[in-house]
């Protein structure tokens, strides 16, 4: 698939280091990279970058924003971030100081290992680079400690050993990083409120708009991007808190104004499925009773 012209499409490990003007790296399909030893401004101000392998990048502290997906990572506490296959970002804006180190790995590194099955398995990488792992003092120095033994392990000389060692290491690496994810949807419950009530609001104002006679159903991917966050993250952030995932969520919401209409109003039941945003009333039902046990027309007569 020919790349957009604003897009620069990194394809290689090697094309990379020599774009940073780096040594070539010791293995085709793998590097770290000392931000350290990096310019700010290697790539041109506002253009787009897309690369053909994964990136987990360190970052303990910065200053400054750097604009990604559909947001902002803040990296003032520092923390985490990561990239799969594909992705597009932006180079850093507006930066003040900067320190880090990332780690790059091409998808053929860990194909023939039982990862290279399973790293669809780390949500993180669903997160269209929109949301960031934040890290406290002790997790910084786990992390710290994990990339040591990496660039330790990729300062040797390459054996038939080294590629089993570091795909273990990157397995470590991002297990570490999936305990931190679930803990930080518990630890900043305070940001994830926020989010719930946000949610909230913005179904309440789609059924009460009428939004749902335009429009249909409020969709996954549509409640993601007014929310400016992945599809993924915000499921997962859900399901963490409320045990819902963002479809049970919505459908929940759907159920609970339908109780409403059928116990406060006279509207009939394939009224009260358009009004909701239903193409067919059947599908209303089907759902109605699978999430309450009893059918619409039910519901209504247990006020009766």
């Amino acid at each position: 698939m020919q790349q957009p012209t604003n897009i620069n499409h990194i394809n290689s490990i090697s094309q990379l280091v020599r774009m940073l003007e780096l040594p070539a790296p010791m293995h085709p399909l793998i590097a770290l990279v000392d931000y350290n030893s990096v310019s700010n401004d290697m790539f041109p101000k506002g253009q787009k970058v897309s690369i053909d392998f994964y990136k987990v990048s360190f970052k303990p502290t910065f200053t400054g924003h750097i604009k990604y997906g559909q947001g902002y990572y803040d990296f003032e506490e520092g923390g985490l971030a990561f990239l799969k296959p594909k992705q597009i970002v932006f180079p850093p804006e507006e930066i003040e100081s900067y320190e880090g180190i990332s780690l790059y790995f091409h998808p053929d590194f860990i194909r023939n290992y039982p990862l290279g099955k399973t790293i669809g398995q780390y949500g993180f990488f669903s997160y269209d680079v929109s949301e960031a792992l934040f890290l406290s003092a002790k997790e910084k120095e786990i992390i710290a400690g994990l990339f040591a033994s990496i660039a330790n392990e990729l300062e040797n000389n390459i054996d038939n050993f080294s590629q089993n060692v570091l795909v273990s290491q990157i397995e470590l690496l991002l297990n570490y990083s999936n305990r931190f994810y679930n803990r930080q949807f518990i630890t900043r419950k305070a940001v994830n409120h926020d989010i719930i009530t946000s949610l909230d609001k913005l179904l309440n104002n789609y059924f009460e708009e009428e939004n749902s006679l335009k429009n249909g159903l409020p969709s996954v991917k549509y409640i993601s991007t007014e929310l400016k966050l992945s599809q993924r993250y915000l499921s997962d952030m859900l399901s963490s808190l409320t045990g819902l995932n963002t479809q049970q969520y919505i459908q929940n919401t759907i159920i609970e104004r339908a109780k409403e209409k059928l116990s406060n109003t006279n509207l009939s039941v394939s009224e009260i499925a358009y009004e909701l945003g239903f193409e067919h009333s059947q599908s209303f039902s089907k759902l109605f009773k699978a999430k309450t046990d009893v059918s619409p027309l039910e519901f209504r007569k247990s006020f009766n």
